[in-house]
C-alpha cells in the first residue's frame, strides 16, 4: 500500500506546465552541458606523474683515451677540409626540466668548429658543445646507383 501511495505521490503538479523565468534568460544547452562535464581535482597531477615517469640518462665521462680519440678524429676531419664533409656526432642533450637528459645522434654537413665557444657548427646552423660530444665519426656516403648505365670503351 505504501508503494501505491509513492507513485501517486505527485499526480497533482505532474501536468502543470513548467516554469519560465521572465527575468533570467534560458541557459543554452552547451553551457548546460558543461556543469556536468568531469572536472580535474587535482590540476596538474596528471603532468606531474607523467614527468616523474619519464626516464632520462645521465651524462657518461669519458675516460683520457676516449678524450684523445676523439681529437685526433675531429683533427683528422678537419685536415680533409670541411667543405662537404659529411659527419656523423653522437653528443649528449640535457634535459631541460629534470636532471639527466638523452645522448642523440645528428648527421650534417660540419662548417667548422667553434673552438672560442667550444662548439661543432654545422652548415645548416645546428650547434652542439664539444663537451657534451661522444663520438665524432665521418659518415658514410652512398654511392649513387646509375640505372641502365652505359659504359664507354676508351
Amino acid at each position: 500500500m505504501q508503494k501505491e501511495e509513492e507513485l501517486h505521490r505527485y499526480d497533482d503538479i505532474i501536468h502543470l506546465p513548467r516554469h519560465v523565468s521572465a527575468v533570467h534568460p534560458p541557459m543554452p544547452v552547451s553551457d548546460r552541458a558543461a556543469q556536468f562535464a568531469p572536472f580535474a581535482a587535482l590540476t596538474g597531477y596528471g603532468d606531474a606523474v607523467r614527468e616523474t615517469a619519464r626516464l632520462t640518462e645521465e651524462q657518461a665521462e669519458l675516460c683520457e683515451e676516449e678524450t684523445e680519440a676523439l681529437d685526433r678524429a675531429l683533427k683528422s676531419i678537419l685536415q680533409r677540409g670541411t667543405d662537404s664533409v659529411s659527419v656523423t656526432v653522437t653528443y649528449f642533450a640535457a634535459d631541460q626540466k629534470k636532471a639527466g637528459g638523452a645522448y642523440r645522434s645528428y648527421t650534417g654537413t660540419l662548417k667548422k668548429p667553434d673552438t672560442h665557444r667550444g662548439m661543432l657548427v654545422f652548415a645548416d646552423g645546428t650547434e652542439v658543445p664539444l663537451s657534451d660530444v661522444l663520438s665524432l665519426e665521418e659518415a658514410k656516403r652512398e654511392q649513387p646507383e646509375f640505372a641502365g648505365a652505359v659504359r664507354r670503351k676508351l
